[in-house]
């Protein structure tokens, strides 16, 4: 299985940051907009457009207030995924403000090349909207 890894520093608290990541229907407003074009709340997760066109469903499978971490996985029709699994998780900084990890793990691991590129994307436009959040430039 491959996994990708981006890490988003920026000023903002880490209780303003697990906010705007709990909020799972604000994607396209809160989080992550230009990335994500829209996010509507269905049963058990939520629908996610993205700037591309793609469109996919990602059900929440867990969230934890206390660990400040949300996970999902992620399915899309005519993707060729068998496998995708979300996770993003606020940690603080000690010097202040906060460190965002998000991690992908998806199948087949031939698909690295097409989702290194979405990932960066998404972490781009995090930082952002977090760096907006704080306001400061952090990058």
């Amino acid at each position: 299985m491959a996994s990708i890894t981006k890490e988003i520093l920026t000023d903002a608290s880490p209780d303003a940051v697990w906010e705007a990541i709990r909020d799972i229907g604000a994607l396209h407003t809160r989080l992550v907009p230009g990335f994500v074009v829209d996010t509507k709340l269905i049963p058990g997760g939520r629908l996610v457009t993205f700037a591309n066109g793609m469109v996919a469903e990602e059900p929440i499978i867990s969230s934890s207030d206390s660990l400040r971490r949300l996970v999902w996985t992620a399915r899309s029709e005519g993707s060729s995924l068998t496998h995708y699994n979300g996770a993003v998780q606020v940690y603080p900084r000690a010097a202040g403000g906060s460190r965002v990890e998000w991690t992908a793990d998806f199948l087949p691991d031939t698909a690295q090349s097409a989702l290194e590129p979405m990932l960066a994307a998404g972490a781009a436009a995090m930082t952002k909207a977090l760096n907006a959040l704080a306001g400061t430039t952090l990058s």
